[in-house]
């Protein structure tokens, strides 16, 4: 074994301990305050498994595991409850969507869309990032943020490399603008699909009180970003104004499956954006065609791409994760199930007694602890607490739209407040050995959360005064 293996295995040892210490810490605490076994159990393993998650990242799901495994062993939940608790709809309707999505990446639709866009703006860098900003938002809304920061990115590398302009602020930029364009759709970021099937809010309702939060929200980000960058986007301008052709990136292109693949995407989406006047042409119960969109437009992509099915399935569907958050709202239902969330809900009353006031608090707590927290892990604990503050007489419809915005715009505060954050820096890493730091990122994320949350903020009071 190296020196440097058996550090390693020195430092788990003791950030074990330390975990294992501070669950116990934990537990002790809650039994003071509440008293009641089954909420100290399930309040321990939930803040556990966030904790866990925090500090070892390639466990959480051996930890997800376990806490399951404890909260049946102490008989602080049934099985029945835990698996209704699950959201097999939920997560279902992300494997659907996730195959859709695969089909379209490998029939190459996403970097088409986005050559084409860079070939009309003839790769000025001002005009290059409005159109990266405007495209990663309107693609982390069509699809998925993950998704949309790994072609983004992609191409910014291309662009970049090319004209030798340095990639980080456009990465930084386009981050910033997808985790804005997650909010704008239930397809956006798994909390939004997560918050629409439980609040039973329709395709219709983000179009009404989240798309337009997230427009104004884009249009803030791009006056944001193009100034903060100003001085290096004029220095790329001039550099690449001295090439006499800047018609200069190629790929080839597979137009029949571009077309096809596309195709499927966007009859798909209109299908869910639809879902509710046709359930209310055929009397379905609500969401129903919501997910029957998801399931015929994963079926026929499988039935056409036959010969790559298993594959599309096995490693276009991210099996890990899906399983993490199975465990992970099985672990929030608990929380309800025992009547801790009624407990938290009464404790919120208390501090803010009036309609404005709780659902400033949700917006503002839920932004900054998605700053640090994964917004999923965040938003699954908080969904029960809402629908007890909605118990205590408050309107519960102001408080879904502030959990979805502090959730996603939250996330542009750290470096690490969001999936696409942590994929877009790691290819970073990969592509350019750059190493993002901490307040590098800080300045410019401050502002890319706050701001929008601020935008937040005001509509609701508008929308729902």
């Amino acid at each position: 074994m190296t020196e440097l293996e058996e550090v390693n295995k020195s430092n788990t040892k003791r950030d074990f301990l330390i975990f294992f210490i501070s669950v116990i810490s934990i537990g002790i605490i809650l039994w003071f305050i509440l008293g009641n076994f089954a909420q100290v159990m399930a309040g321990t393993i939930f803040i556990a498994t966030v904790l866990g998650t925090l500090m070892f990242w390639r466990f959480r799901l051996a930890i997800a595991f376990a806490g399951i495994g404890l909260l049946l062993a102490t008989q602080t939940i049934d099985i029945e409850h835990t698996i209704n608790f699950m959201s097999i709809d939920v997560i279902t309707f992300l494997a659907s969507m996730m195959i859709i999505v695969e089909i379209a990446k490998r029939g190459g639709f996403f970097k088409w869309l986005l050559y084409r866009l860079l070939v009309i703006v003839k790769y000025d860098p001002i005009k290059v990032m409005i159109v990266l900003l405007t495209i990663s938002t309107l693609m982390a809304a069509m699809v998925d943020e993950v998704t949309s920061i790994i072609f983004i990115t992609a191409i910014v590398f291309e662009y970049c490399r090319y004209f030798n302009i340095d990639p980080v602020p456009f990465v930084i930029s386009t981050v910033l603008a997808t985790n804005i364009g997650s909010s704008a759709t239930m397809l956006g970021n798994p909390i939004g699909i997560l918050i629409g099937l439980r609040a039973k809010l329709t395709f219709e309702d983000f179009i009404i009180y989240a798309t337009p939060v997230a427009i104004l929200s884009l249009i803030v980000i791009i006056f944001l970003c193009t100034f903060w960058y100003r001085k290096m986007l004029k220095e790329a301008k001039a550099k690449i104004m001295k090439l006499n052709n800047t018609n200069l990136i190629k790929e080839e292109f597979n137009i029949r499956e571009v077309k096809l693949s596309g195709i499927l995407l966007f009859v798909t989406i209109f299908m869910i954006a639809m879902h509710y006047r046709i359930e209310l042409i055929f009397n379905l119960e609500k969401s129903t065609f919501l997910l029957i969109a998801a399931y015929i437009g994963a079926s026929i992509g499988l039935i056409w791409k036959r010969e790559e099915a298993r594959s599309i399935v096995e490693k276009g569907v991210d099996w890990w994760t899906l399983i993490f958050f199975m465990f992970l709202f099985a672990k929030a239902g608990a929380l309800k199930y025992t009547g801790l969330t009624d407990v938290l809900a009464s404790g919120i009353a208390s501090i803010a007694s009036s309609q404005h006031q709780i659902q400033s608090f949700m917006l503002w707590f839920s932004g900054f602890a998605s700053s640090v927290l994964d917004n999923v892990v965040l938003i699954a604990a908080l969904i029960p607490v809402v629908q007890s503050i909605g118990n205590l007489g408050f309107s519960m419809a102001p408080l879904w739209w502030a959990l979805l915005f502090g959730g996603t715009y939250g996330g542009n505060i750290t470096m690490i407040g969001s999936t696409a954050n942590i994929v877009a820096l790691g290819m970073l890493e990969k592509e350019f050995n750059y190493y993002m730091k901490f307040f590098k990122w800080l300045p410019i994320g401050l502002l890319g959360g706050v701001l929008p949350m601020l935008v937040a903020q005001i509509w609701l009071i508008m929308i729902f005064h």
